[in-house]
């Protein structure tokens, strides 16, 4: 079986907004690429407060339902 990355983010739910979890956590609904990337700052997936997260890194994302383009 093939093991999932850390990161999912959740097909778009009827308000636009993404379900992201962190090793199977809930750590927040986001409504575009820069509320996903302040949740995965705060989980410590950045190397440093104001550095950026790579969000089309396929180890470490898994997009469900659309790509970081699809909000809604």
């Amino acid at each position: 079986m093939a093991a999932h990355p850390p990161v999912i983010v959740y097909p778009p739910s009827g308000t636009g907004g993404r379900r992201v979890t962190v090793h199977g956590r809930i750590v927040g609904l986001a409504h575009g690429r820069g509320e996903v990337a302040a949740l995965l700052r705060a989980a410590g997936f950045a190397p440093g407060p104001d550095e950026a997260v790579e969000l089309d890194r396929p180890g470490l994302i898994e997009w469900r339902g659309g790509d970081l383009d699809t909000w809604g």
